[in-house]
């Protein structure tokens, strides 16, 4: 059964409403819990690429990536969990671990299906909830992975339009 219904959450996914990029990130979050993530794809096979700046390179242990000097750029890693749904790590900072999906790549229940299965497979591997935000309203999230319930719920109440 769907953790979500796309009729009942499509306002969510209408880039011009919630921004084509919005955040999806996981709080309080740890060096650890960063390499649970690496190993995750790892471990599922998802089609990944790692890059600083132009530099595509082989995906470092977390602590290599988060331990960078400041200056040194933000590097990306980019993940597919089917090949024309991508989801871009960001290694800003080591207690949040923090992506952008695009919102054009997730339209209908079939696509829905797999972002909140991205979502529970991050959320059960690191036991902690997993918030989707719109563009640029970081703290207001609007669905994410609920822990305690074991699958995405809405956390905002859909907009009618």
């Amino acid at each position: 059964m769907a953790d979500l219904l796309w009729d009942d959450v499509s306002c969510f996914f209408e880039p011009d409403l919630m921004g084509s990029l919005p955040d999806v990130r996981v709080p309080d979050a740890s060096v650890k819990d960063w390499q649970a993530v690496l190993d995750l794809v790892s471990e599922r096979g998802w089609t990944c690429q790692y890059s600083e700046g132009e530099m595509v390179l082989p995906v470092p242990r977390a602590e290599a990536v988060l331990s960078r000097p400041a200056d040194a750029g933000c590097p990306d890693l980019r993940v597919w969990p089917i090949a024309d749904v991508l989801a871009i790590f960001r290694f800003h900072a080591d207690d949040e671990v923090d992506f952008d999906i695009d919102l054009r790549e997730l339209q209908g229940q079939e696509r829905l299906d797999v972002f909140c299965g991205f979502l529970r497979e991050i959320g059960r591997r690191l036991g902690k909830p997993v918030l989707m935000d719109p563009e640029g309203d970081y703290g207001h999230p609007v669905l994410g992975f609920d822990v305690e319930a074991d699958r995405v719920v809405l956390l905002a109440e859909p907009q009618v339009r």
